[in-house]
């Protein structure tokens, strides 16, 4: 066992997060832990992490144990590279990894106090045995498709997310905790997380509402619900199945125990009858079972979402002719045209940063294209979902938005209280009440649906809805939108959700253009013929948004596997003796430099050396590269 918690209790005020939970992890297992929004599963993370501790319970963790977390919130305001970024996640070491790869890259030159901080540099390296850490480094930034020298804080939130993960991943830790690492990230890149995952050799423990994410990793599910801590094995499958017998189950036994403790009840009132038999022990167990239903913490109901369609519009919304609209060099729509039908439900696909959000401001007429025209249909009702969330002032309760200053709102041609229609999308008096700076991430999307749906509408466009919103919220939304007869425009990059919902995908493909086909996500990728996801990420640059436009990446057409040359097979075969030399070379070197009397050498002797080290980490980096190249062929 890796790690455990045993009979662990936490509680905030009142609300017991955690109660007696146990919990073990094995090596090489990933976990997917699930739960409610505000269950307590950031919590139990905090607390394996062990940055707080638990009221009561034990905290389990193997000797020297190495544990790195990706936490949900996304840091703001670093000035820092990526580079720089991803080096913390080396520890104290980092800084010396990056002093000692700058000044060598620039031998030539070098003042007495760069020559000082490359010899505490490389001696810090040498006595940690951590000139390997400098390729490790590079190899992270490879693969996760990183420029190092970007600035980190210019960089989208699903770019920001992966440099993050790269931090974690660095330093090669024992147990990976991961809290919703799919939030904004794109396709492409929930596809290269996973397949780090996949190839990661230690333990993973991940948080995540993305069905098809932990459908493809989890070995083992985890249910925090009331408290209590549950698993279930198969994977994600194997979850949902024992979840729905264990729901099956406690109903049934809570209706038993309902109907026992109302016949006692009865019989308590007779009153006479019960002191004449004097029966001393049943009274006493009718009071334990009452203590034991007021104790009881029923399952928390599901969100009960209406939407609310006002009148048919008409057969035409929307029609696009050649529009063309270019934000600071980067073309967001080249010359594209489309007709939109009432009753489709399209799904918007393409890199982050690609300007798929600038894209819906042009339909929904926000912003003005340069040329070509955007004719909306008649009698159109639309309601918009900000993947932002910056609709609402920080100030504001949940009643305030929802009633704008009235107690009871029309839903459905019916007066309902404001509270009640909250309670519906789960939300306690008291945190209607709550300004919205209070509430989390979870809470804020389902306030802007409940706002969402407040309105009557014929047209909804979702811009990224599904963040942050549980299993369960999320498909009674699933459910609700494929019901819905109106018309349906959706961004997102959860697969599982496009595929349930939508009929139709227009697709970002670079520069401009836009892709129409037919069907859900998994019938684009049997039709596409361009994949807008090249080798440079839209991601990595910065954000195609009206405030900030980006530079997109060119398009590529989708890699083909082929058959290596001759030559390409005997490069392969060559590259580990390559590597192996070149990483024995390396250690001769850091063994003459750790010598006590090296730095009093001659200075010629001291600068080829190090001339020659920053050369074989170079050659290390791209041998490392041109073999994940060739094998990926």
């Amino acid at each position: 066992m890796l790690l455990g918690l045993k009979g662990v209790t936490y509680r905030i005020g009142t609300t017991v997060l955690l109660d007696q939970v146990e919990f073990s992890l094995e090596e090489r297992e990933r976990v997917a832990l699930v739960g409610r929004n505000g269950a307590g599963k950031s919590t139990l993370f905090r607390i394996i992490s062990r940055e707080i501790q638990p009221e009561d319970g034990q905290v389990i963790q193997q000797d020297g144990l190495k544990l790195a977390r990706l936490e949900q919130a996304v840091p703001e305001g670093q000035d820092l590279t990526i580079e720089d970024v991803v080096a913390q996640g080396l520890g104290e070491i980092g800084s010396a990894v990056l002093t000692a790869k700058r000044l060598a890259e620039r031998m030539d030159g070098l003042s007495d106090a760069d020559m000082q901080a490359l010899h505490e540099a490389q001696t810090l390296l040498g006595e940690h045995n951590g000139w390997h850490l400098q390729s490790e480094l590079d190899q992270m930034l490879s693969r996760m498709n990183l420029q190092a020298d970007l600035q980190f804080a210019s960089l989208s939130g699903g770019m920001k997310r992966k440099v993050m993960l790269a931090k974690a991943l660095v330093n090669k830790p024992d147990v990976l905790l991961l809290d919703e690492p799919t939030n904004h990230l794109d396709i492409p890149s929930i596809e290269l997380l996973e397949e780090q995952i996949r190839q990661f050799p230690g333990a993973v423990i991940l948080v995540s509402h993305d069905r098809a994410f932990m459908r493809r990793l989890a070995t083992r599910v985890c249910d925090l619900d009331r408290g209590s801590l549950k698993s279930w094995s198969g994977g994600y499958e194997g979850y949902l199945k024992g979840k729905a017998e264990f729901l099956a189950a406690e109903e049934k036994a809570n209706a038993l125990f309902d109907k026992r403790l109302a016949e006692e009840e009865v019989w308590i009132r007779r009153g006479i009858e019960a002191r004449r038999t004097r029966n001393e022990g049943r009274v006493r167990a009718l009071l334990e079972m009452r203590k034991q239903y007021a104790g009881r913490r029923n399952f928390q109901g599901s969100a009960k979402v209406q939407v609310q369609e006002a009148d048919r519009s008409g057969k035409v919304v929307a029609e696009i002719e050649h529009v063309n609209l270019t934000l600071d060099d980067f073309v967001v729509l080249d010359d594209f045209s489309a007709v939109i039908l009432r009753g489709e439900k399209i799904g918007v696909l393409g890199p982050n940063g690609i300007g798929k959000t600038t894209a819906l401001r042009v339909l929904l007429g926000q912003i003005k294209a340069d040329s070509g025209s955007v004719k909306l249909g008649t009698k159109l009702e639309i309601a918009y979902f900000d993947q932002l969330r910056n609709q609402f002032n920080e100030e504001d309760t949940a009643v305030d938005i929802i009633g704008g200053g009235k107690e009871f709102i029309q839903q459905g041609g019916q007066s309902k209280h404001v509270i009640g229609y909250l309670q519906d999308f789960l939300f306690t008096p008291d945190r209607a009440r709550q300004p919205v700076r209070s509430l989390s991430g979870g809470e804020r999307a389902r306030l802007l649906l409940a706002q969402l749906f407040a309105q009557p509408s014929n047209i909804l466009v979702l811009d990224e809805p599904t963040n942050d919103l549980d299993i369960e919220t999320l498909e009674l939304l699933e459910e609700k939108l494929c019901d819905y007869t109106g018309t349906v425009i959706l961004v997102s990059h959860d697969r599982e959700f496009l595929n349930q919902i939508v009929t139709r995908c227009l697709v970002f493909e670079g520069e401009g253009r836009v892709g129409d086909y037919v069907g859900g996500y998994d019938d684009w990728l049997r039709q596409r013929t361009v994949d807008p996801w090249s080798a440079k990420k839209a991601d990595s640059r910065p954000r195609a948004t009206a405030a900030t436009p980006g530079t997109p990446a060119a398009p590529a057409t989708a890699p083909k596997t082929r058959k290596l040359s001759y030559k390409e097979t005997r490069e392969l075969e060559s590259l580990p003796g390559l590597i192996e030399s070149l990483e024995n070379e390396q250690a001769e070197l850091v063994k003459t430099m750790s010598e006590p009397d090296f730095y009093n050498s001659d200075p010629a002797n001291i600068q080829n050396v190090n001339a020659r080290m920053a050369n074989i980490e170079k050659a290390l980096t791209q041998a490392y590269a041109r073999w994940e190249t060739l094998e990926g062929q």
